[in-house]
């Protein structure tokens, strides 16, 4: 079996009148993704703070997000799908924008590779239990 890496990642639960903002993929089926946050890689000499807002930005089409608190860290093995264990960094954040109830977004990955595209929407934090992949471990965080 392959050796496991270790990757650093963000979590963003965008909050706003209790409801999280969620995607999902348009090119893949819901049993493949799930619904998600947005999420993503922390690049060399980036701190988790400045990659959770660019993650939101590139993931969502929005630009003005706040962080409001780091939420904690966990880790979490993603593995058969990826040889990989993930060091989770969570954060709150707000969007300081107007947004539509669902609206479509991609992010492009600087032309590296095919875009990928999403539709977003609002959920309930109540609703919010079937993130995938353990995205939803801290969101009781939020009410602490």
């Amino acid at each position: 079996m392959p050796e496991k890496s270790l990757r650093d990642k963000v979590l963003c639960y965008i909050v706003r009148e209790g409801r999280l903002l969620v995607f999902r993929h348009t090119d893949y089926s819901l049993e493949e993704v799930g619904i998600q946050v947005p999420a993503g890689s922390v690049r060399a000499g980036e701190t988790p703070e400045d990659a959770a807002l660019r993650e939101a930005r590139e993931e969502t089409g929005l630009s003005k997000f706040s962080i409001v608190r780091k939420l904690g860290e966990a880790t979490y093995d993603i593995t058969p799908y990826r040889w990989e264990i993930q060091h989770r960094h969570f954060f709150e954040m707000t969007v300081d924008e107007d947004t539509l109830e669902r609206w479509l977004s991609q992010e492009d990955h600087d032309g590296e590779k095919k875009p990928t595209r999403f539709e977003c929407f609002w959920i309930g934090l109540e609703s919010a239990h079937i993130l995938q992949s353990g995205q939803g471990a801290l969101l009781g965080r939020l009410f602490d």
